[in-house]
C-alpha cells in the first residue's frame, strides 16, 4: 500500500493507536467482558444464580454474532458506526444496575454484544486503515492490547469495589461512568479524523471473497470460541468457590487481562518467525491445559494457572487464525474472515448454553460446569492435532515443489 502523508489536521500515529486501544478497551473489556468479574458479586448478593448467568452470557455472545453479521449491512461509515457503538456501550453498561429480571439483563447483554462487534469491526477499519495509510502499521499490535488492558482494568476496578463492599448495582453504574470517561478521547480523535478526511467511508460488503476450502480452519476457530469462553465467563466464580476473600478471588480476571495484553506483543513477534498453524496448535494445547486444570483440581494455584494459560493464548490464536485465513484467500478476504468470526461467535454461544443445560439436568447440578470444561479442553486438543497435521502437510507440499519442477 502506498504511504500517504498525514494532513495537518490528521492526528499523530500514536494518538490514532491510543484511540483504537481505548475503543477496544471499552467495547471488549467493559462492554463485553465486565459481566465476568461482576458475576461472582451478583451471585453473592443473590441477584442471579450460575445457571441463569450462563444464559445471560450466551445472550451477549449471540449479540456479538448478530453484530458481526449486521455491521457490513448498515452501510454506515466506520467512524459513525464506532461512535454509535461506544455511546450505546456506555449506556448499556450503566443499565445493568437496573433491578430487573435475568431475562431483561439477557436482553441488555444481547444489545451490548451487538455493540461490541460493531465497535471491534469499526476500529479495525478506521484505526488500522488510518495507520496503514500513513505507513505506520507497526502500531497495530498496540491497538489490540486494548482488549487485554480493558479486561484487566475492569477486573481491577471490580476487585477494588468488592474489597470496599460496594454493591454490584453501584459498581455497574461506576463502570458505565468509567467507560464514558475513556470514550471521550476516542470521540475527540474520531471527530478530528472525520474533519480531516473520511477513513474507509463505508464498510465492505460481506460475501465478496471467492470461496476457498478452509472448513477445517473455520471449525478449529469455532472450537476456540467454545474452549476459551467457559473460563472467560466463569473463572472468577470458580475462584470464589475456593477463596472467599474478594481481594484474592478477584485477581483471576485482571491476571487474565494483563496476560492477554502481553501475549499480543509476544504473538506478533512469533508470527513472523514460526508457522502460524504450529503456533495455533501449540496455543490450543496450552489453552486446553488451562481450561482443564480447574475441573480436575480446584484451588488457588490452578485458578491462577488457568488465568495465565487461557489469557496468554486466546489473543495469539485470534491473530494466527485471522492471518492464516487471509493468507489462504485470494482477492478480498472479507467473506473468509466473516466465516471465521461467525464460527467463533457460535462457539462462544455454545459454551455457556452447554454448561447451563448440564446444570439443569438431574444429577449434574454439581458437576455440569466441570464436565463442560473437560469437553472444551478435549475439543481444543483434537483441533491442535488437526492443525499440527495440516502444518506438516503444508511443509511437505512446499518441499516437494522444487522437485516437481
Amino acid at each position: 500500500m502506498t504511504k500517504v502523508a498525514p494532513s495537518p489536521n490528521q492526528p499523530a500515529p500514536w494518538t490514532i493507536a491510543l484511540a483504537g486501544a481505548l475503543s477496544l478497551a471499552v467495547a471488549m473489556g467493559i462492554g463485553r467482558f465486565a459481566f465476568t468479574p461482576m458475576l461472582p458479586l451478583m451471585i453473592g448478593e443473590g441477584q442471579i444464580d450460575i445457571a441463569a448467568a450462563g444464559w445471560v452470557a450466551a445472550a451477549n455472545y449471540a449479540g456479538y454474532l448478530a453484530g458481526a453479521v449486521s455491521a457490513p449491512r448498515l452501510r454506515w461509515s466506520a467512524l459513525r458506526l464506532g461512535m454509535v457503538a461506544l455511546v450505546l456501550t456506555v449506556l448499556l453498561t450503566a443499565a445493568m444496575a437496573l433491578p430487573v429480571s435475568a431475562w431483561i439483563w439477557g436482553a441488555l447483554r444481547f444489545v451490548a454484544g451487538v455493540c461490541s462487534a460493531w465497535a471491534f469491526i469499526a476500529t479495525a477499519v478506521w484505526c488500522l486503515g488510518a495507520l496503514a495509510r500513513i505507513g505506520k502499521p507497526a502500531w497495530s499490535s498496540f491497538v489490540y492490547t486494548g482488549v487485554g488492558l480493558g479486561i484487566a482494568g475492569a477486573g481491577l476496578y471490580c476487585l477494588a469495589g468488592a474489597s470496599l463492599s460496594a454493591p454490584a448495582r453501584s459498581l455497574w453504574l461506576q463502570l458505565g461512568a468509567l467507560a464514558a470517561v475513556l470514550v471521550l478521547p476516542v470521540m475527540l480523535v474520531l471527530s478530528r479524523m472525520g474533519a480531516a478526511a473520511p477513513v474507509a467511508a463505508t464498510l465492505p460488503k460481506v460475501g465478496q471473497a471467492p470461496s476457498s476450502r478452509n472448513t477445517g480452519l473455520v471449525i478449529c476457530y469455532g472450537m476456540l470460541g467454545f474452549g476459551y469462553i467457559l473460563p472467560a465467563t466463569f473463572l472468577p466464580v470458580l475462584a470464589r468457590s475456593v477463596v472467599e476473600d474478594p481481594r484474592l478471588f478477584g485477581l483471576a480476571w485482571p491476571v487474565f487481562g494483563v496476560t492477554a495484553a502481553l501475549s499480543v506483543v509476544v504473538g506478533a513477534w512469533l508470527l513472523i518467525r514460526v508457522s502460524r498453524l504450529k503456533i495455533w496448535a501449540a496455543s490450543n494445547v496450552l489453552m486446553a491445559l488451562g481450561v482443564l486444570l480447574p475441573s480436575v483440581w480446584l484451588n488457588g494455584w490452578t485458578i491462577a494457572l488457568s488465568a495465565l494459560l487461557v489469557g496468554g493464548t486466546f489473543m495469539v490464536v485470534t491473530l494466527a487464525g485471522v492471518q492464516e485465513i487471509r493468507a489462504r484467500t485470494t482477492g478480498d478476504p472479507t467473506a473468509a474472515v466473516s466465516r471465521m468470526t461467525a464460527a467463533f461467535a457460535i462457539g462462544q454461544i455454545a459454551g455457556p448454553v452447554f454448561s447451563s443445560l448440564l446444570l439443569h439436568l438431574p444429577g449434574f447440578r454439581e458437576t455440569g460446569l466441570t464436565l463442560a470444561l473437560q469437553a472444551a479442553a478435549l475439543s481444543l486438543v483434537v483441533c491442535a492435532a488437526w492443525l499440527w497435521r495440516e502444518a506438516h502437510r503444508m511443509s511437505l507440499a512446499v518441499q516437494e515443489k522444487p522437485h516437481a519442477r
